[in-house]
């Protein structure tokens, strides 16, 4: 059921729209996320608006006459098992004109197997729903169903944050401004950018937003973000150790890591003399749960870069900047209001490049990129250098470097320009001034980040 009161104008919509479209009952869509993205109130949504009626089984809390009802199987008699779900359920289901939605389904595996032969008999659509979902304990002894689809659904983008808010004209005028390569000027800038960094502060949670719209006040988004947190480390409680104790480490130590110059995973940060191989099973419990992105290192940047990377070279970022603001206050009760001002009112004496990098690896990541980065030496150089994030272009590399302060210097980007010419197309400064195209580099406010 639905995590927030509110019904948000989400993207993911339109994939619905297009897969109840394309697909005409031959496949279901299996919809993964973390908790509390709002997976749940978006497909309730589609199935009240898109079909006659529609039934959603939560199985995180289900009847025991419905768990039964699958616990004997469909067997050959789907006309006695569907009579049998709607009598349980109390609903009407109408051939080729209602949804069935498999709510947290990685909770009851056995049902996901099913829709093999649900969706084979073709009478209904489908929908599941869940987190954890890719879990080697809630795939085992099941037979994966190959007549399934999968999307992944992130916290809401700057975009769904500014129509939450009944703001539908910002985007658009500063996309066409991207589009143009031509800047926003001066004022626009000032007000957008707030905007952005009011995202920031709160983050892309449906509930959060919810708190924030109603109440336009710091504590109640804090409290919104602390039950979110509690229920992150009550799942990862329920881990069998000790990885469960190394999650929970990791999960901790994120603003700790970010903190640093070169924000990457650092096992000696949690135990003195541990190694990347240690925290592999937590690190993919990790992203497989949609908590944290990964971004790993490349050691040749071209147009394979998923085929480059180095696992054991990798940083780790929240899934939600505004839930990573909360982590990394959670020692500082008093000091908190303070924090969210200053981030907002662009007065934070601390180092903010933490947070502006963590939004653009949620942004990239909410636009289907993967998240890759590359550190490199330089003949004559005694240190070496490293550009944030990499995505193509056609037979291009784009390199990306993030600055929350001043914009240059970039020697990282400019040592990569220099040495990966053959290979690098248009370079990117993500910055928080307005956009901006000098000697080569397009200089771009972060809140444009949503359009590379």
């Amino acid at each position: 059921m639905s995590q927030t009161s509110k019904i948000f104008k989400r993207k993911i919509y339109d994939e619905l729209l297009r897969w109840k479209q394309e697909s005409n009952g031959t496949t279901a869509l299996l919809i993964e996320g973390a908790r509390r993205v709002g997976k749940s109130t978006v497909v309730e949504e589609f199935g009240r608006n898109a079909y006659k009626s529609y039934l959603i089984i939560d199985f995180a809390n289900p009847k025991k006459d419905t768990i039964s009802l699958f616990e004997d199987g469909i067997g050959k008699d789907f006309d006695g098992f569907f009579m049998r779900l709607q009598l349980i359920e109390d609903v009407v289901l109408h051939t080729r004109d209602s949804l069935i939605i498999f709510d947290e389904v990685q909770s009851y595996p056995k049902a996901r197997q099913l829709i093999k032969y649900l969706v084979k008999d073709g009478r209904y659509d489908y929908i599941e729903t869940g987190s954890l979902i890719s879990l080697k304990k809630n795939i085992t002894r099941i037979t994966l169903p190959s007549e399934e689809e999968s999307i992944t659904m992130y916290p809401m983008d700057f975009e769904e944050f500014l129509w939450a808010q009944g703001d539908e004209s910002t985007i658009p005028f500063i996309k066409n401004a991207f589009d143009r390569r031509s800047p926003v000027g001066n004022g626009v800038h000032r007000n957008i950018l707030r905007k952005y960094r009011e995202y920031i502060a709160v983050g892309g949670m449906p509930q959060v937003v919810s708190a924030f719209i109603d109440n336009k006040d710091f504590g109640s988004i804090d409290r919104e973000k602390r039950l979110i947190w509690t229920l992150y480390e009550n799942d990862v409680e329920k881990i069998p150790s000790p990885t469960d104790s190394k999650v929970s480490t990791i999960l901790k130590r994120i603003p700790n890591m970010l903190s640093k110059i070169n924000k990457r995973f650092s096992p000696g940060m949690i135990r003195m003399g541990s190694g990347m191989d240690e925290y592999d099973s937590s690190l993919e419990w990790l992203e497989q749960s949609r908590i944290v992105n990964i971004c790993k290192n490349v050691n040749d940047p071209n147009l394979t870069l998923p085929l480059e990377m180095e696992a054991n070279k990798v940083k780790c970022y929240l899934l939600d900047t505004g839930l990573l603001i909360y982590r990394a206050m959670m020692e500082n009760n008093g000091e908190r209001n303070w924090l969210y001002k200053s981030i907002i009112l662009d007065k934070l004496s601390i180092n903010e490049g933490m947070f502006f990098e963590n939004m653009v690896a949620q942004e990239l990541r909410a636009s289907g990129h993967g998240l890759y980065h590359h550190r490199f030496e330089v003949e004559g150089c005694t240190r070496p250098y490293e550009v944030d994030f990499l995505l193509t272009s056609g037979k291009k590399v784009i390199p990306i470097e993030v600055k929350s302060g001043r914009s240059k210097p970039h020697a990282s980007l400019s040592h990569f320009i220099e040495k990966y010419s053959d290979r690098c197309g248009e370079s990117f400064v993500i910055h928080t001034k307005d956009l901006m195209v000098e000697g080569g580099i397009t200089y771009i406010p972060i809140y444009m980040t949503m359009f590379l």
